[in-house]
């Protein structure tokens, strides 16, 4: 006899298997990640296919197969209806659940994560478009959850000399993930010719704030077009650094 496993669960990535069958990737409440195998649900009469739209909040129902967990019921919760009206919102949803694929492999539920997850939908949902502060809430959501799983950067001290960070000269370094003082990145780049990425003192700021505040005062913030281009290339490079420790 199955035992059925219920749960809330955001619904974040859907691939294809087979002709009618989707796996589900899936942050729930009570076990976090699930792969879920949900079958014939790209068939119209369905009955699951309503409550498995990507991001959406649903209540799922899913028992042990052999090689998948199988789902057997969905009811959507939170539908975030307002984020398909706008392309800015979409993409941003978008690169949430792209950097939540790549980085969270556990599965084991995560309290905080849930809550990062359900404040940066509910956010964006609510969000009157206005320039890029869509985009800003996906990068309170990757600063956050880079965070949440141990590798927030230094940014107030070198990670090689250790000397406070001076509003100077600064640069990242993705062999380690964090920031270095101009002193350091010239004897770095003696040595081994590393590629560094040079930052102004405001990105910097940016990402401490971005760091220390909740997602209101950081969608308050007005940032200049070649700082918000500095900030995805920073968000970027990290990214790529903690995905190769996983």
């Amino acid at each position: 006899m199955f035992i059925h496993y219920k749960t809330k669960a955001f619904i974040l990535k859907k691939t294809e298997r087979g002709e009618a069958d989707e796996v589900l990737t899936v942050f729930s409440r009570e076990f976090g990640r699930l792969e879920i195998l949900a079958k014939a649900v790209r068939k119209i009469a369905s009955k699951l296919r309503p409550g498995v739209e990507i991001f959406y909040l649903s209540d799922i129902e899913f028992i042990q197969g052999k090689t998948y967990k199988i789902l057997t019921e969905a009811i959507a919760i939170k539908k975030f209806a307002n984020i398909r009206k706008s392309l800015l919102k979409i993409k941003a949803a978008q690169k949430i659940s792209e950097v939540f694929d790549g980085l969270v492999k556990e599965q084991e539920a995560d309290l905080k994560i849930w809550r990062l997850l359900e404040d940066s939908f509910e956010i964006l949902n609510r969000l009157e478009v206005k320039e890029c502060k869509p985009i800003l809430v996906y990068y309170h959501f990757f600063w956050k959850l880079v965070s949440l799983l141990g590798y927030e950067p230094e940014l107030y001290h070198c990670l090689l000399c250790q000397k406070k960070l001076l509003p100077k000269e600064l640069y990242f370094y993705p062999g380690e993930g964090g920031i270095i003082c101009n002193f350091c990145q010239k004897q770095l780049k003696s040595k081994k010719g590393g590629a560094l990425e040079k930052l102004s003192p405001r990105t910097i700021k940016y990402i401490r704030f971005i760091l220390e505040k909740g997602p209101g005062p950081i969608l308050r913030l007005k940032i200049e077009k070649e700082d918000l281009k500095k900030l995805k290339e920073i968000s970027d490079k990290y990214y790529s650094f903690v995905n190769s420790k996983f």
